[in-house]
């Protein structure tokens, strides 16, 4: 038989085992108590009106009593005073978060990729567009808002001079070719038809949303207003290749819905006519095989027969040496 001891303070726990059975006694002592101390009570003095006798206190005993009271009032009366002075006073204004297009999983733009715009924080995600709406009237003034009004839409036609100035034939000077082969007009010769055909000041572009700039252009709808009616609706477009570039690609976007909205007026309409392509392209076109001056990349280009070669490029007889 084992016997195991613990001993612990005031109290010993013994464990006696045998082959069967376990015995375990406790033999435990109870501290002892002590005896509650006794406050001294200050001395009682008699009463002089013979009623029950009161503790005798000290002059500052009191004066620290009435301090403390004093104290604790004045300290809920300005909590209170201040509750009800929050409750009063008019909360902070509410700003109204600015509204934006599209701002749920928009695509970030190649020149300012999450990358870049963590390690320099002041680069602004232009995806959600330039916050530049346009102002949205009062419904009871007279004035068109023409952000969202299609007042005075086909309601009646242009004089037959101002109809006569929008479908003159085009000079075959004035077209000119990209590389590509597109012929175009460009976008101050659209504004001098409408010009001569109303006056300056008699026409003008009323933008109809806000500007969005995607991870390559910027677009923005624009609507043609001619003498106080809305005569044509276009979505203009323009591609940038850097951030700084934002600004004029905006303003590339205004001059492309013009020309998108003067296809309504019928302003230089053989440019989307194939069989007139074609017949301008052999006459006043030529294909040029080009150099790179720096690169030495080789390439054909179209152009017009009275144009020439213009730097970083040089003509060459082809891509064979």
């Amino acid at each position: 038989m084992a016997t195991l001891t613990f001993q612990r303070a005031t109290w010993c726990l013994q464990i006696s085992r045998s082959s069967r059975t376990f015995s375990v006694s406790f033999t435990t002592a109870l501290p002892r108590r002590h005896k509650p101390q006794q406050i001294a009570t200050p001395p009682v003095r008699p009463s002089s009106h013979g009623g029950t006798p009161r503790p005798r206190y000290s002059r500052h005993h009191d004066q620290a009593r009435t301090a403390y009271t004093s104290t604790k009032v004045f300290q809920a009366q300005q909590a209170q005073a201040q509750a009800q002075a929050q409750k009063a006073a008019p909360g902070p204004p509410q700003v109204k978060p600015r509204s934006t297009y599209t701002t749920t999983a928009a695509p970030t733009p190649a020149s300012l990729s999450p990358q870049d715009s963590s390690q320099n924080p002041e680069l602004q995600d232009l995806t959600s567009g330039l916050s530049d709406q346009p102002i949205i009237l009062d419904e009871g003034t007279r004035q068109v808002d023409w952000t969202r009004s299609f007042h005075g839409l086909s309601t009646e036609a242009f004089s037959k001079e101002a109809a006569a100035t929008l479908l003159e034939p085009i000079s075959v000077d004035d077209i000119e070719v990209k590389p590509d082969g597109i012929i175009y007009l460009p976008e101050i010769k659209y504004r001098r038809i409408l010009n001569r055909a109303f006056g300056p000041g008699g026409w003008g572009l009323a933008p109809r949303g806000e500007t969005i700039v995607t991870a390559k252009a910027v677009t923005r709808e624009y609507a043609l207003v001619v003498l106080g009616r809305l005569v044509s609706l276009a979505r203009g477009e323009q591609d940038y290749f850097s951030p700084e570039g934002v600004p004029t690609a905006a303003e590339g976007c205004k001059s492309n819905a013009l020309m998108r909205c003067c296809k309504d007026l019928g302003v230089a309409s053989e440019l989307w006519d194939p069989r007139y392509i074609r017949k301008f392209m052999a006459a006043q076109a030529k294909e040029v095989f080009v150099e790179h001056v720096v690169t030495k990349k080789r390439k054909k280009i179209h152009m017009r027969k009275d144009d020439e070669v213009r730097y970083p490029f040089k003509e060459t007889k082809g891509f064979t040496s």
